[in-house]
């Protein structure tokens, strides 16, 4: 439900005001789906507001299980006299200096209301005067006033508003209360400056970012049954439509916050504990580079596998290794705490050359990244923005080592964020490579990051958007419907967060109506429709929802026998593949090849988290006929404990062996 109610404020702040500046500039050109912006802003809006029903719905009974687990959300009114009188005591000595009130009147203009904002739009007037004030209370959510304010050890909590809204006499003494209304604001986060006009694009981001702030309001919600005149006059400040910006909440506001519930010291209602394990083959104190160049390929499947015993490792050992000269690394999100950049620091500190090409404009982490960049720049470390008009969205490093014959490059392509948090969260997918063809690739991706220099560079294995990566999938979808046929069945299986790109859609479903079988395993939003007579009949559609957030990108072409795998960040959607630098790696290895295989099989197969699209676009939720649910999630889980533990047992093993040779040569 946290989850749910942060993308929904997100999709206002960057989709709908998106749509509403198209709208104020007069835009009438069509979308795919043949309307204008207009068009689908009413369409977007009907929506959402049709599903407020089954949220609502679903949050009643959401806080009901919490209920009966011990945890209730008690309206104020029913706080017995001891608790009210133990909570106006805290109140007043915890939360209410962090509260200031502003007065709405002539002398005191309508305040500005920040993004995401709750706040208590409060009616009051002196005792026998009938003239009405209005102020604005802003609830100050934050580590000092939790939004769910718990009484005693009781188990019990009470809104952080409601409390307010009982104790306003505190901040309106000798005034009487007439009314007091919540409220909440989103405001539009679609800052898009054009780049090719700034002389200094990390000026341009942080001049974009004040302008954020003040940006115009793209939502109002309010409760059910507020007064008409207010409601209006409330939208009316905030430059709102009242017809079409005004939404109705009933319950709770802001459901993000519900992450403060989440925090709660409760292990027996969460999932037990997830320690990542050690990939098999770095369960050794072994050069990391010597193992890679021994191996060829390494896969890594996290967060079932551990990214710091892995990645981090990496980067740790290159930052002390002599023999390395040089480090080049994307960095899209990161922690500001991260060991990753304690590495780079150190990296440059002990003399590598140490290049970083960081996004600035990685959506809600604009301000971490000009921090980061201003932090490395500082050390020395060469520190660009990629190139201009792109997002570099592509996760990829490059280390060169100077190894016994020559120098060597040894490249890590990823298909989520170099992120020591997301990675034990998200399900990706990691691949070192000791690969002359995909180190001279790596080397020209950073010389065009770097530059933006584009004529002739060429890639040998590693397609490599926008130049190239969407006319390599189209051209392989192609060669799927080409040798489709009798004798060989076509496979296609695509694995990803979204499929929207129509070229590609379009060119599915030829391969579909051409008896070509295709698996799309889609998180999020998916264009294409399966199962549809004549034209998707051998599709399928499923979205895995469990523990962890499905987050890997895959892409399979049977390809007659000769089987293709590709890893990397690129999802199917037109701003991926046309106006970001994405990069795929092929899988080579025959053994890994079978791993992804393995991990695509069981994700099929799962019957606990899997939803499969139906031909109308709605989802159902797959069902294990026997009865055994299967979660792909867990099995994951205990397989790479399996393997570990046996990586593990076979290096004890064969260190007591060493051991013992050494005394008997003794």
């Amino acid at each position: 439900a946290a989850i749910a109610g942060a993308n929904l404020d997100e999709f206002f702040m960057k989709r709908i005001g998106g749509l509403k500046q198209q709208v104020a500039a007069g835009v009438q050109e069509h979308s795919v789906d043949g309307r204008t912006p207009g068009q689908q802003m009413a369409v977007v809006h009907a929506c959402i507001r049709s599903q407020q029903p089954l949220r609502e719905t679903v949050h009643a009974e959401l806080f009901a299980e919490l209920a009966a687990a011990g945890i209730v959300l008690v309206g104020y009114a029913e706080l017995s006299a001891a608790e009210r009188e133990a909570v106006r005591s805290d109140y007043y000595d915890h939360i209410f200096p962090l509260v200031t009130p502003q007065s709405i009147d002539p002398a005191h203009p309508f305040p500005f209301i920040s993004n995401l904002s709750l706040n208590l739009l409060v009616q009051l007037r002196y005792p026998g005067d009938p003239e009405i004030s209005l102020a604005r209370v802003k609830v100050p959510v934050s580590s000092a006033a939790p939004r769910f304010v718990p009484i005693g050890a009781s188990g019990r909590f009470v809104l952080l508003e409601d409390l307010m809204a009982h104790h306003l006499d505190m901040l309106f003494p000798e005034m009487e209360i007439v009314g007091c209304e919540p409220f909440r604001v989103t405001r539009n986060a679609n800052t898009s400056p054009r780049e090719e006009h700034a002389d200094d694009l990390l000026m341009m981001i942080e001049s974009a970012l004040r302008d954020r702030k003040f940006a115009p309001v793209v939502r109002l919600q309010v409760r059910p049954g507020m007064d008409p005149l207010l409601r209006g006059k409330l939208a009316a400040e905030l430059g709102l439509d009242e017809e079409t910006d005004v939404f109705e909440v009933r319950g709770m506001m802001g459901m993000r916050d519900l992450w403060e519930l989440a925090r709660l010291d409760r292990p027996e209602l969460k999932d037990p504990p997830h320690y990542p394990v050690e990939h098999p083959a770095l369960v050794t104190r072994r050069n990391i580079f010597h193992i890679i160049r021994d191996s060829g390929e390494l896969l890594l499947q996290h967060p079932y596998e551990s990214f710091s015993a892995s990645v981090e490792r990496f980067l740790k050992e290159a930052a002390r290794d002599p023999k390395v000269l040089a480090i080049k690394m994307t960095l899209y999100r990161t922690s500001s705490q991260s060991p990753i950049v304690a590495e780079l620091l150190t990296a440059a500190q002990n003399g590598k050359q140490v290049a970083v090409v960081v996004e600035l404009q990685a959506r809600f982490d604009e301000e971490a990244n000009i921090r980061l960049a201003t932090r490395m720049e500082e050390a020395g470390i060469h520190v660009t923005y990629g190139v201009v008009g792109l997002k570099t969205h592509c996760k990829a490093i490059l280390v060169v080592r100077r190894d016994f014959n020559g120098l060597r490059r040894y490249v890590h392509i990823g298909t989520g964020n170099y992120h020591p948090i997301t990675a034990r969260l998200y399900c990706d997918l990691g691949l070192f490579a000791f690969d002359k063809e995909i180190g001279r690739d790596a080397t020209e991706l950073f010389n065009y990051l770097t530059t933006g220099y584009t004529p002739k560079r060429h890639y040998g294995k590693l397609l490599v958007a926008p130049k190239m990566l969407k006319r390599g999938l189209l051209e392989r979808i192609e060669r799927e419907t080409r040798l489709h046929g009798d004798a060989e069945s076509g496979h296609i299986q695509f694995k990803m967060n979204a499929l929207e790109d129509v070229d590609i859609c379009r060119a599915l479903y030829q391969a579909a109506r051409a008896g070509v079988r295709i698996d799309l395993l889609v998180r999020d939003s998916c264009r294409i429709r399966p199962g549809v007579p004549g034209l998707s009949e051998t599709i399928r559609v499923v979205s895995i929802v469990g523990r962890f957030l499905e987050h890997a990108r895959v892409y399979y072409f049977r390809n007659g026998g000769d089987e293709e795998y590709f890893i990397g960040s690129a999802d199917a959607m037109k701003r991926n593949l046309e106006f970001r630098v994405e990069v795929l790696a092929p899988v080579s290895a025959p053994a890994l090849k079978s791993e992804l295989r393995h991990m695509l099989d069981l994700q099929w197969q799962d019957s606990r988290g899997a939803w499969e699209m139906q031909g109308d676009g709605s989802y159902r939720r797959r069902t294990a006929e026997d009865g055994a649910e299967l979660s792909s999630q867990q099995r994951l889980i205990e397989e790479a404990e399996r393997r570990h533990h046996g990586a593990s047992r076979l290096r004890k093993r064969k260190s007591r062996n060493q051991r013992s040779e050494n005394g008997d040569e003794r």
